[in-house]
């Protein structure tokens, strides 16, 4: 009787520490609202490059690591973001107000990724390579993207994801803006930059 408690009581133990390590390794991440957090669409025009640039959004990620490690990425389950599309801003009012009207903010206030797959491996030290598939929806048009995201697993466990994805407005069922009576106009083509900070 003595023998088989034991061996229970062995088994419940197992069992509660192979249950933190699951827990651990599935702890939920949220993007971190620092100054070091960008998001960024970029583009042409007849008269000059334009850029807006938003520090306001949110999202959170499912980062897995390698047992009894603390800064081993071994995986990814999920990672997505939510931007208002509101909050980016150019420092040109005009600029912004035809932006917002083109990305159609009165009826799809937020651009959204979310992540559906994704392989892991290693660069250096503590920075990773991640080859992801997502979906990107703008302006309610959700289309299939595939992304490379670095990883850098920082020193206060927060986990630094950067990337850069080139679009396509028309994809998107968006017609590139004009400006200043038609005079200036936006190319098709822009540029989706991202750093996202996710803690704990």
């Amino acid at each position: 009787m003595k023998k088989k408690f034991s061996q229970a009581l062995a088994m419940t133990a197992f069992c509660i520490m192979g249950l933190s390590v699951a827990l651990h390794s599935q702890t939920i991440y949220k993007i971190n609202e620092t100054k070091d957090i960008d998001m960024k669409l970029s583009g042409t025009s007849t008269l000059h490059n334009w850029a807006m640039d938003a520090k306001t959004f949110s999202g959170e990620a499912q980062f897995d690591f390698k047992a009894g490690s603390s800064d081993e990425l071994t995986s990814i389950k999920s990672l997505n973001f939510s931007l208002e599309v509101q909050n980016l801003k150019s420092g040109e009012n005009g600029l912004d107000k035809n932006a917002y009207k083109a990305l159609k903010t009165g009826e799809y206030k937020d651009i959204l990724y979310e992540l559906t797959s994704a392989t892991v491996s290693s660069v250096s030290g503590n920075k990773y390579l991640l080859k992801t598939n997502g979906s990107l929806t703008i302006a309610g048009v959700t289309k299939d993207v595939e992304m490379d995201v670095y990883c850098v697993v920082n020193e206060d466990a927060s986990i630094t994801c950067t990337g850069s994805k080139k679009l396509l407005m028309t994809d998107y069922q968006v017609k590139p803006p004009t400006f200043m009576l038609g005079a200036m106009k936006t190319g098709d083509a822009i540029t989706l930059n991202f750093v996202l900070v996710y803690k704990k």
